[in-house]
């Protein structure tokens, strides 16, 4: 056992003690504000799909039934945002409901990858193979928020907030995790790879390397499998099942038998595309189906809250951010906008949809209060308690959301008003009427650019006041199988 990991255990243990005796009595009195048993959570995550990437969003080039469906039974969330447009600060934002510079997980001066000459840039992101920097082990996580009162957690897909043993999952409050420690790209067959030299793609069990460089076009479909499985082992327990999905980044993929079942689905007129991106969202869209019908052929489905959304805008030349503009690496609406669908027949009106402002960030400080479970006193949680938003209609509780970039504040938004400032140029936009971010009314709306840029600073000096570090091991090893 390494030193970082009984200070991680002593640290989990202690959390836990500390709000047992409260989370018992919220229990017997009330255990939900809804009335209802404590709700199971599921968050299935997927990696650069666009806000245009789903039929409920008015993609005409994919075809995602179950996913409609589940919209048409939930909520629509439509000014859902992520907390970064790039894989490991976005997911890092999820995980600990803070954004990824006060966590020190937005890639910044001291956390870049050196790399030289690769179109001119000389620093990649942190969480690459065999990478020294992750989450720090003394964040608290949904999943630890989770097992503090009693839930089962697990972990079936893509992880990328950091390889090392200290760093995995296991380590962070997930019982269970089957999948990668990073992006399914970062192997020898990077179009980079002369400059990287990654090692043969891990995929784990626990912390166990059990194969190398697994076949992309089944991560899906294995993936799902194993969802499905979390789910029937602990139907009579309550739990929470984070599914991040490798797909559709690239290099995009889909199972044989999908390929097979699409390509008959476009027989049949479907208005979609006869690609392989349409083809990897049916995918990921009959997984959705797989986990949703799991859910209720065990019967827990009417209290089961499920979360559908993306880490960031797309990159893929198929893929659509509908009418948004930016894509993934952006600080437009494009790039941290996500089409978002939640589902959860106990406490949300089926068919309804929703535009406040609400971010990833939100869900560990909501899931908490909802389950009984006590936040940390000890450092700052930038989300908010959207409970009422989703289901009392209430206004969103977030004042401004900021919009960050590779360690650089760039963009502010306040109600329906957006402010961007590219290297010293100035742009505001209405989102209301201008999601794609066209019209710049900064010189008629000076006293409104004022005070954004005003929240900008106010923000950029909370976050030097107000930080935590990432985490970090000397000597870092590439995870393979061991002989």
């Amino acid at each position: 056992m390494t030193y970082l990991k009984l200070l991680k255990d002593i640290k989990l243990a202690f959390f836990v003690l500390l709000v047992s005796v409260n989370t018992s009595l919220a229990q017997e009195e009330s255990p939900t504000r809804t009335g209802h048993s404590r709700p199971n959570l599921v968050i299935i995550f997927t990696d650069d799909q666009g806000y245009g990437d789903l039929s409920c969003y008015g993609g005409a080039h994919v075809y995602t039934p179950n996913i409609d469906q589940m919209a048409a039974e939930g909520a629509r969330l439509t000014s859902f945002y992520v907390a970064a447009p790039l894989c490991t600060p976005s997911r890092a934002a999820l995980m600990t409901g803070s954004y990824p510079r006060r966590i020190g997980m937005e890639p910044a001066s001291s956390l870049y990858k050196e790399v030289p000459n690769i179109s001119g840039k000389k620093r990649f992101p942190v969480c690459l193979a065999a990478d020294g920097n992750g989450l720090n082990p003394d964040e608290i996580t949904i999943a630890e928020i989770a097992r503090s009162v009693g839930y089962r957690t697990g972990i079936f897909g893509k992880w990328h907030l950091g390889d090392q043993l200290e760093f995995l999952p296991t380590r962070q409050g997930f019982e269970e995790f089957f999948g990668l420690p990073y992006s399914h790209d970062i192997t020898p067959r990077h179009p980079r790879q002369k400059y990287f030299q990654f090692p043969p793609l891990p995929l784990l069990e626990g912390e166990n390397v059990v194969e190398l460089d697994p076949d992309d076009n089944y991560l899906t479909r294995r993936i799902t499998e194993r969802a499905v499985k979390f789910i029937e082992d602990h139907k009579e327990e309550s739990f929470f099942l984070y599914v991040p999905h490798p797909i559709p980044h690239a290099p995009v993929a889909a199972s044989a038998e999908i390929k097979e079942e699409y390509a008959q689905v476009l027989a049949t007129g479907k208005n979609a595309a006869d690609n392989i991106y349409s083809t990897a969202i049916y995918e990921i869209d009959w997984s959705v189906g797989e986990i949703l019908t799991a859910l209720k052929e065990q019967g827990i489905d009417e209290n089961t809250i499920v979360i559908f959304t993306s880490d960031n805008g797309p990159a893929a030349k198929y893929a659509s951010t509908g009418p948004l503009s930016g894509r993934k690496g952006q600080t437009l609406e494009g790039g941290m906008r996500m089409p978002t669908v939640i589902r959860w027949p106990n406490g949300i009106q089926a068919g309804s949809e929703n535009d406040e402002l609400l971010t990833t960030m939100d869900i560990l400080p909501t899931f908490a209060k909802l389950i009984g479970a006590k936040l940390p006193e000890d450092r700052i949680i930038d989300g908010k308690d959207i409970l009422p938003v989703l289901t009392e209609g209430a206004k969103s509780p977030h004042e401004y959301f900021f919009y960050s970039h590779w360690g650089t504040l760039e963009a502010v938004r306040w109600k329906d008003w957006k402010l961007r400032i590219i290297k010293g140029e100035e742009a505001l936009y209405n989102l209301k009427v201008d999601s794609a971010e066209k019209e710049n009314l900064a010189l008629q709306q000076p006293e409104i650019v004022a005070q954004l840029k005003k929240a900008m600073l106010a923000f950029e000096e909370d976050i030097k006041k107000n930080n935590r570090p990432a985490g970090h091991v000397v000597n870092p090893q590439i995870l393979t199988i061991n002989k």
